[in-house]
């Protein structure tokens, strides 16, 4: 869908279909119901709505990306990071399972890429999975989920733990509350601190005209539980109404922290 693109934390994007239900506090203001795409091609968001598939020249991108591996590489040191829906949600439930099927035969075909799934349903991944016969994630997926809020991450992070992926990860974006890692929620292990098993943090304010403020306190706290804990932290944006668009640290400088993979 785009070579190059203005979400900070990636490389590339690539829409497999377009469409989605609002589900989560952070979606009030979806930006993707309101992008170009989406009012072109009249898609509306909600249950029951149609989602729309992408073309089969669309389709073919990654693949494309895939043979320009050693050119990526050579200039950046590492595999290209690909953000997959981002106008959509992989593990949304109107989305037909052969679409599904499809998107991760795409994923296998493309090893060389790493794809970052990010999704506000991570109780589907798993059982998505099984009804297309596979039985965990490939290996060249770094599974994320979407926590606006505590009551968000208690929920959805012990769902995270449970599975196996390379990379898992939260996006902390729009922030609209604190975040507390170092909470604890009882499993059938036992307690568990909601930042066990995470390998990489997002953090950013929310954009737009409707932006809800962030708090500065609530970015030194994840930063410095994730310092302490080896976790990888990505400070995206402050927000507002005039949000620019690149990584950043607290004070305004461009920066890039990855999981150190290759």
């Amino acid at each position: 869908m785009a070579e190059k693109t203005g979400i900070s934390w990636t490389d590339s994007t690539f829409n497999p279909w377009i469409g989605c239900t609002k589900v989560s506090p952070g979606c009030d203001n979806c930006y993707a119901s309101v992008s170009t795409p989406a009012r072109s091609m009249r898609i509306v968001w909600g249950a029951g709505q149609p989602r729309h598939r992408t073309s089969a020249q669309n389709w073919k991108t990654p693949e494309f990306w895939n043979g320009q591996h050693e050119a990526f590489k050579a200039t950046h040191g590492r595999r290209r990071r690909v953000f997959c829906a981002s106008l959509a949600d992989v593990f949304d439930n109107e989305v037909p399972n052969q679409w599904r099927s499809d998107l991760f035969a795409l994923i296998d075909r493309t090893p060389n890429l790493d794809w970052l799934l990010l999704t506000k349903r991570v109780g589907n991944v798993l059982p998505m999975l099984l009804e297309i016969g596979r039985d965990r994630l490939p290996v060249n997926v770094w599974q994320g989920i979407s926590a606006v809020n505590q009551d968000e991450a208690r929920r959805d992070l012990p769902k995270l733990a449970r599975i196996e992926a390379t990379v898992r990860w939260v996006s902390y974006e729009p922030a609209l509350g604190e975040l507390d890692l170092f909470d604890s929620v009882m499993t059938k292990d036992g307690p568990r601190q909601l930042i066990e098993g995470l390998d990489w943090v997002i953090a950013g304010g929310e954009s737009g005209p409707k932006a809800r403020p962030i708090k500065r306190e609530w970015v030194d706290l994840l930063r410095e539980q994730c310092d302490r804990c080896g976790v990888a932290f990505f400070f995206k944006q402050w927000g507002g109404a005039s949000a620019t668009a690149g990584g950043c640290d607290l004070n305004g400088h461009e920066v890039k922290q990855w999981p150190q993979t290759a």
